[in-house]
């Protein structure tokens, strides 16, 4: 019994020291892209204003579920491939906002279709991005 729980404390630290750098990050992507806090609250897979603030102010404290960590693996890297394919932060950073004339848009921001709210929206949106920096 003991083992078992200091393999939860290990698993339990894990998780606040994960949390307590991945969440800050993933906040400074949203502040770069001017996203407004129901926006955020789509792309987190959250609907409590209150679990947001929460995370803001104390994310260590954030409890990292697997839809959670999926989400913020996609933001991330759709961030990272914006950096690669736009080098000016500037623009990356409006490459989501801007009208897209690809199927996959059908004329609008991809930002429309990542806060459909659907994980899959935001993994569709970094396979597209994938594909332009030349991986599969």
């Amino acid at each position: 019994m003991r083992n078992i729980v200091n393999q939860t404390e290990k698993l339990l630290q894990r998780d606040s020291i994960v949390s307590g750098s991945l969440l800050p990050a993933i906040f400074a992507i949203f502040s770069r892209w001017g996203l407004t806090g129901a926006q955020q609250m789509t792309l987190l897979g959250i609907s409590s204003e209150k679990s947001l603030y929460n995370w803001k102010n104390q994310p260590e404290k954030a409890r990292l579920t697997k839809d959670l960590l999926e989400r913020t693996s996609y933001i991330l890297g759709i961030y990272k491939s914006l950096q690669f394919l736009l080098p000016d932060p500037e623009l990356a950073n409006r490459w989501l906002f801007m009208p897209n004339d690809n199927p996959l848009f059908k004329g609008t921001a991809p930002m429309e279709r990542l806060l459909a709210g659907q994980v899959v929206d935001l993994a569709v949106v970094r396979q597209f991005l994938n594909a332009q920096c030349g991986g599969s």
